[in-house]
């Protein structure tokens, strides 16, 4: 059981109610009563992801089997806004530095991601709201404490974000294989740092947006990073450079 679980009608509704984010609402199939319905209408008004299940299958997720038809998934930690973001670099008076990740689904690969994020000095992080992991309790582990200081936004549309946050000056690059060695590309300036998706990486619609693709250079027999280790790389790469050394 995942302790940051909420199981039961009314414990689901009162965590809605309590303005706790909800990153995945399980639904058990057929159910349509009042109670569920207004669960579900609070879930959409939230923009929970809804994912309708067996009966079965909610008893296995259940702790004692009492799920009443629903389970919630409640984030460890409350998300950032991407304004908060922005005008935390502009306090310290430092070109914005976010890390984007498309479709991390690992929650291990998004501690430590956050957690190098933190070293770095990244302004802070950005993940999907679809079919990637959020704030969960491992996460939160894995990011060795850095969670406390380093805010992550999550958004619905990657593409358009990062077209939204070009208007506010920044500019992009992709991690990918194919792309131009990292150590030739100039990686100051306001920056958004892209990192795909730990079996396909940067999705297409996504890689078009972005102003360059950065390959980390390999000597070894097999043809890529962890999503983690190549994200820590790239993100080194442009602490150095910021740094001017």
């Amino acid at each position: 059981m995942n302790e940051n679980a909420i199981e039961g009608r009314n414990a689901v509704m009162e965590a809605f109610r309590a303005g706790k984010t909800v990153d995945k609402l399980y639904v058990q199939e057929g159910l349509k009563d009042g109670p569920i319905l207004s669960i579900v209408r609070e879930a959409k008004k939230q923009g929970s992801r809804i994912l309708y299940s067996d009966k079965e299958s909610l008893n296995r997720m259940s702790e004692d089997g009492k799920h009443q038809g629903v389970i919630a998934m409640v984030a460890s930690y409350a998300y950032a806004e991407l304004g908060d973001i922005l005008a935390r670099a502009r306090e310290k008076g430092e070109d914005p530095f976010l890390i984007l990740l498309d479709g991390i689904e690992d929650p291990y690969n998004l501690g430590a991601i956050i957690r190098t994020a933190n070293q770095v000095g990244a302004h802070g992080v950005v993940i999907n709201k679809n079919r990637a992991v959020g704030l969960t309790a491992s996460v939160a582990r894995t990011s060795a404490g850095a969670l406390n200081y380093t805010p992550v936004a999550k958004v619905t549309n990657m593409a358009r974000t990062i077209e939204e946050l070009k208007k506010e000056g920044l500019w992009f690059v992709a991690a990918d294989m194919d792309g131009e060695e990292m150590y030739r590309i100039n990686l100051k300036g306001p920056l958004g740092l892209v990192i795909g998706n730990e079996g396909k990486g940067v999705s297409e619609l996504v890689r078009k947006k972005c102003d360059f693709t950065a390959r980390i250079p390999m000597l070894g027999q097999i043809d890529s990073l962890n999503a983690s280790v190549a994200a820590g790389v790239l993100a080194y790469e442009v602490l150095r450079q910021r740094r001017g050394s």
